[in-house]
């Protein structure tokens, strides 16, 4: 099976530089870069059988199918939502695990 490419859009970008920099700011700069790396690694697990993630919440709000993956933990996790279309997967947001349902 080939990998699949994965995109991420300007938006999704923009919360994972948001999120980097408030962790540098509450933490360290080096923390914040290990967060990162670690995020961008679960990502790119997305190359192989992305469909193995659950359909998020959101998925009625949309009209392509939306997928979730999660990474870290409680306070700290943020939701990975993303769509699979031929053999590309598009990370569409990075949302904090608090943050309410994602709507159009």
């Amino acid at each position: 099976m080939n990998p699949f490419d994965i995109e991420i859009t300007a938006t999704a970008k923009a919360e994972l530089q948001e999120a980097a920099q408030r962790i540098s700011e509450e933490s360290s700069p080096a923390i914040a870069a290990a967060w990162l790396d670690r995020l961008l690694q679960t990502i790119d697990t997305l190359r192989y059988h992305p469909l193995r993630c659950p359909l998020a919440r959101e998925n009625d709000h949309f009209p392509e199918e939306i997928r979730v993956l999660a990474y870290g933990r409680h306070r700290s996790q943020r939701r990975i939502l993303f769509t699979v279309e031929g053999s590309t997967v598009t990370v569409l947001y990075i949302r904090h695990g608090a943050r309410g349902e994602l709507t159009l």
